[in-house]
């Protein structure tokens, strides 16, 4: 498969202070890819400075077009969705209007409104709780919300942070499926930061260590799984 996204010698900067150091990582067009390493390592880093967010030295080309340096209203529009840590959601603001707001980047009213219709379709509690402001919703459902969200983008590349932080098991379950789904039917790209290294190998294709904001070790998720050592020294489990 051919590299929807492409990152060549990136360095970013928060303030004077740099926290990237050169890192070179492909998502392949239709690909999973997972950013793994410890607190600290540069993995949030990494998906706010694809977003625009940062700033950055360095290539970044998504479908073969240089994005360093645009502006992050300009990288949505071309199909990046970012559900940030934490979730980032609009606390005051319905449900509905959370989903709208996902959708601002783009025209067309009816096919706003059947993608609307999509998304409940995946998240059936949020089309529960459409009327409901958001800063009322469970974790779990802020979650869906966030996901919900950069789907009204209908994006080419989802950019994935820590999505199963502070869930119940059996949600993450059904989050990850819908990932599944979402990866295997429409073809959405996806770049995955996720402390759960267990999960992320098992979702993802290809895996990318980094340490301190540099990039350690890179391979297929499957041969990374079945290396005892790379393992306990850097995944934990």
């Amino acid at each position: 498969m051919s590299a929807l996204l492409e990152i060549r010698g990136l360095c970013a900067f928060y303030g004077r202070t740099q926290v990237l150091f050169g890192l070179d990582l492909d998502v392949a067009e239709g690909g999973v890819t997972t950013l793994l390493g410890a607190n600290g390592a540069g993995k949030t880093t990494t998906l706010r400075a694809v977003s625009g967010m940062l700033r950055t030295t360095g290539d970044i080309r998504f479908a073969g077009e240089r994005i360093a340096g645009r502006a992050i209203e300009d990288i949505v529009r071309l199909g990046i969705a970012h559900a940030p840590e934490g979730r980032g959601t609009f606390v005051r603001q319905t449900v509905e209007e959370n989903l709208q707001i996902g959708a601002m980047a783009r025209n067309g009213r009816a096919a706003i409104a059947a993608d609307m219709e999509r998304v409940y379709g995946y998240f059936p509690r949020l089309k529960e709780r459409r009327h409901q402001q958001a800063g009322t919703l469970s974790g779990g459902e802020q979650q869906m919300l966030a996901v919900g969200r950069a789907l009204m983008l209908r994006p080419r590349l989802m950019l994935l942070d820590e999505p199963s932080f502070g869930l119940a098991p059996l949600i993450v379950r059904e989050l990850f499926e819908i990932f599944r789904v979402l990866n295997r039917d429409e073809k959405v790209s996806m770049l995955l930061v996720e402390q759960n290294a267990s999960l992320a190998l098992d979702f993802a294709a290809d895996v990318y260590l980094i340490e301190t904001g540099r990039l350690v070790m890179t391979g297929p998720a499957h041969e990374l799984r079945r290396d005892e050592t790379i393992r306990r020294s850097y995944l934990g489990y």
